[in-house]
């Protein structure tokens, strides 16, 4: 496993921008049964999802959080060192979309800037990599925008993946301060279970072809192409019991701290009976696990800091100096971080 340890960098500020569009699965009684849509609702906790226009793009909606993020806390773009977008939903599959970013935000030419493509631990990795980054000499702050379309990657035929699926994009601060005190990150990764959550084609293992954008009926009787999401509903709910509250267990461990001693868990918003699983496995207080998936759904590495700015924006959960966040997902890759986010400020929510 990978340990990462920081002092005095954190979380300077956080927004978020979702689509207007909203997508209620109570609608989707013509796909599945009324009887079994309302088992499905209840259990995996997601009433509606934000749903983005074909021409909208992951990057548009984290451009508007970052645009708001940036003006809002009178931040000097020239303070930027560093730019990552993190998303599977790029604009293109070349060039890499956040030089692009870097224009479009008005940011100098002196900025790094770099895409990582990564699933629903993409938030903790990213966060990891911008500690790192923001704690040497030459790049002050970083600017970590994560954003995912994922509805364009759904068959709107498949009962496993339409009823779960958002789209968002958020911006995250991160610079050096006395104030942010320590920090702490595990990684873990296990290709032998990539092939859980995949595209099949479209890539340069099986290029876009013919074959691939047929659309064929599974054994559930969903229908799906081979450029669209394909997902193992049971084997994936495996594998976060397996790892999630492990790798919680994991960093307590390593930091001398004992559950009790938590203010808060983002865990990623996947399924509600999944992670109030974890908690209650945990012996945590359900009443310190903030939910946004209801309104949302599923946004992959986009949900931890929508749920941020959802839950946290109000001033609800004022304990915030002792936070875990937990992502995990397609890869099959997931991490655990603790941090403090006493210091942080939060945009309100953008509808674009």
């Amino acid at each position: 496993m990978a340990i990462l340890k920081y002092i005095d960098v954190g979380i300077h500020s956080v927004s978020a921008c979702v689509p207007k569009k909203v997508v209620r699965n109570s609608e989707l009684d013509n796909l599945i049964p009324k009887e079994d849509l309302d088992k499905t609702i209840h259990s995996i906790g997601i009433r509606e999802r934000r749903i983005a226009e074909r021409d909208v793009c992951s990057s548009d909606l984290c451009g508007k959080a970052a645009e708001r993020l940036l003006s809002e806390r009178g931040i000097d773009r020239d303070s930027i060192g560093a730019l990552i977008f993190i998303s599977q939903t790029p604009d293109y599959r070349q060039p890499s979309t956040a030089p692009s970013l870097q224009d479009r935000l008005g940011l100098p030419k002196t900025v790094m800037a770099f895409d990582i493509n990564m699933a629903c631990s993409g938030y903790v990795y990213g966060l990891s990599i911008a500690y790192s980054l923001a704690s040497q000499d030459g790049i002050g702050r970083v600017l970590l925008l994560v954003g995912e379309t994922m509805s364009k990657t759904v068959s709107d035929h498949d009962k496993v993946t339409t009823p779960l699926f958002g789209d968002a994009g958020t911006a995250t601060l991160i610079e050096k301060g006395d104030g942010y005190g320590p920090s702490c990150f595990v990684l873990h990764s296990d290709g032998g279970g990539s092939d859980m959550l995949r595209v099949p084609y479209g890539g340069y293992r099986n290029p876009s072809s013919a074959e691939g954008f047929e659309r064929k009926v599974d054994e559930e009787g969903n229908i799906l192409g081979g450029e669209q999401l394909h997902m193992r509903g049971m084997d994936v709910f495996n594998f976060g019991l397996r790892v999630v509250p492990s790798g919680i267990k994991e960093i307590l461990k390593i930091l001398d701290m004992r559950i009790e001693d938590v203010d808060m868990i983002h865990f990623h918003q996947a399924n509600r009976f999944m992670t109030d699983f974890f908690a209650k496995k945990l012996r945590f207080p359900l009443d310190r696990v903030p939910y946004s998936l209801e309104y949302f759904g599923n946004t992959s590495a986009a949900s931890i800091p929508l749920n941020m700015v959802h839950t946290m924006y109000d001033g609800s959960f004022p304990r915030r100096r002792h936070v875990l966040m937990a992502g995990f997902g397609a890869g099959l890759a997931w991490g655990t971080a603790y941090l403090s986010l006493e210091n942080l400020r939060i945009s309100k929510l953008i509808e674009y």
